[in-house]
Parts: C-alpha cells; sequence; structure tokens
C-alpha cells in the first residue's frame, strides 16, 4: 500500500493552521499572560510560523523543509510547558501533536513528493 504525497502534504496544512489557531487562541482568549501583552505574545509565538506561510501553501518543498524545521522549536516549547505548567498541560499537549502533525507531514512529502513540486 502505497500512501499519496498529498495526504502528507494534507497532514502538513492541519497542523500548521491547527497550531496557529491554538497559539492565537492560547494567548488571546484561552489563557492570556499577565505578565506579557498579549501583542507581545503573538509576536513571538506566531511569526515564527509565518516565515514559510507562503511556500507550504505553494507547495514549495524548501519551505516544507523549513516549517519542519520551525515545527521543532513549537515541540519543545510544548513539551517544556506541558512540564512546567499544570494549568495549561492541555494547550501544550495539543501544541506537541499539532507540531508533530506538521513535522511529520511536511518531512514526508518532502520525502516523498519527489522532484514534481
Amino acid at each position: 500500500m502505497k500512501i499519496k504525497p498529498i495526504y502528507y502534504y494534507s497532514m502538513a496544512l492541519s497542523g500548521f493552521f491547527g497550531l496557529f489557531a491554538l497559539l492565537m487562541l492560547w494567548h488571546t482568549v484561552l489563557a492570556p499572560s499577565t505578565r506579557f501583552p498579549v501583542a507581545l505574545m503573538l509576536l513571538i509565538t506566531v511569526t515564527p510560523l509565518l516565515l514559510p506561510m507562503r511556500g507550504l501553501l505553494d507547495r514549495n518543498r524548501r519551505s516544507c523543509t523549513w516549517a519542519a524545521y520551525i515545527s521543532l522549536i513549537y515541540f519543545i516549547h510544548g513539551s517544556a510547558e506541558a512540564y512546567a505548567s499544570a494549568d495549561e498541560r492541555l494547550y501544550a499537549l495539543l501544541e506537541i501533536i499539532l507540531s508533530l502533525m506538521l513535522f511529520l507531514g511536511s518531512t514526508l512529502y518532502v520525502r516523498f513528493a519527489g522532484n514534481h513540486s
């Protein structure tokens, strides 16, 4: 059974937009920071996701590779947050799952898409 690369790409996009939505909601509605302004938190957490977004949407293999690299930052952040903060553990676990979806989806898409994109 061979899985088509478009399914890996769909998994990467689901992880990407899920992570984007989670970070936006986490820092504005679900658990806003009391120590830092909301705008600063959004700038720090969401901006790295925006860097490979255009290429990711165009199925550019290099941008998909960079999205995979960037997703590892969110995996580390989610792991640390899940360990350190019991109040925000659910959000951190969602961040881990979504970052893994982005990482695995984009990595497998780049691996199996060949030179067609």
